[in-house]
């Protein structure tokens, strides 16, 4: 399980590198035997993304997977620490959406250019990249190893724990898209949600809103009155898939409250103005 410790004003997670490459592995697995259900219709669905069929959302993960080994085959970037922590990796990516899509148009080519254009195309390039991601081994959680990254360095540790972000969010997306059932695993819905509620705080700093997604996480956000005993008065709770899915922008506030898998009491438990924080 992660641990919590003191980092200036806010309280920076730690992760345990064992389990966190686990639940990566896992995860992957669950996509890879997903990309290997699909035919060329369901490629062909739009995947919830904006301009993205399934086949351009597999081209993208598989990209995400790549990234490690590529990252760790680069040189060390000259930091004397990590600059970049998770909470602002993950506010910072709304940034990038054009380069994103360029890029993983790129892959696509590079796809179809290696594997073909049938079906079995992504599910092959997966399978292959996943080999390689399966090849870094402990290299890939080590704490004490900075990679070079676009928002600067990061730790190989804290850039795995952005991939499993990466890959239970993009599991849901491919599940509901083509309804292929993707099992989630469990370890990694955990970290998932404990990054996205940290990037929350820090995005709203304050203590007059507690956020709780049980059994994960729960934080406090947004400036106002800091509640210290009882019953806090501004309290927000969701199930883990929800949140996530809140956090990410592929639930609207306004319709999770409406259809009861959020609920917020209290005046200020409104999280619209700060959501999604992962987009």
């Amino acid at each position: 399980m992660p641990t919590a410790k003191r980092s200036g004003a806010r309280r920076a997670r730690t992760y345990d590198p064992e389990k966190t490459w686990t639940a990566l592995t896992a995860q992957v697995r669950a996509l890879s035997a997903a990309a290997h259900a699909l035919d060329a219709d369901r490629l062909a669905l739009p995947s919830g993304l904006p301009g993205w069929d399934v086949r351009l959302l597999l081209a993208h993960v598989v990209d995400q997977v790549e990234a490690t080994p590529r990252l760790l085959a680069e040189p060390a970037p000259p930091a004397a620490r990590a600059a970049v922590d998770l909470p602002a990796w993950a506010v910072s990516t709304a940034g990038i959406a054009d380069r994103l899509d360029e890029r993983t148009r790129r892959e696509a080519d590079r796809i179809a250019a290696e594997h073909g254009t049938g079906p079995a195309a992504p599910a092959a390039a997966l399978d292959a990249a996943a080999a390689r991601l399966a090849a870094a081994g402990p290299e890939a959680v080590r704490t004490d190893r900075l990679l070079p990254h676009r928002f600067g360095p990061m730790t190989a540790l804290d850039l795995t724990v952005t991939r499993l972000v990466e890959f239970v969010v993009h599991s849901d997306d491919l599940a509901r898209a083509t309804g292929v059932d993707i099992p989630l695993d469990r370890g990694a819905v955990a970290a998932v949600v404990r990054v996205l509620a940290d990037a929350l705080a820090a995005k709203a700093p304050g203590a007059a809103v507690e956020v709780r997604i049980p059994p994960y996480a729960a934080i406090q956000c947004t400036e106002g009155p800091r509640h210290t005993r009882g019953t806090p008065p501004n309290v927000v709770e969701a199930a883990p898939l929800t949140w996530i899915r809140l956090a990410t922008g592929r639930t609207d506030w306004a319709v999770a409250l409406a259809e009861g898998a959020v609920t917020a009491s209290g005046d200020r438990a409104d999280l619209s103005p700060v959501l999604p924080v992962l987009a």
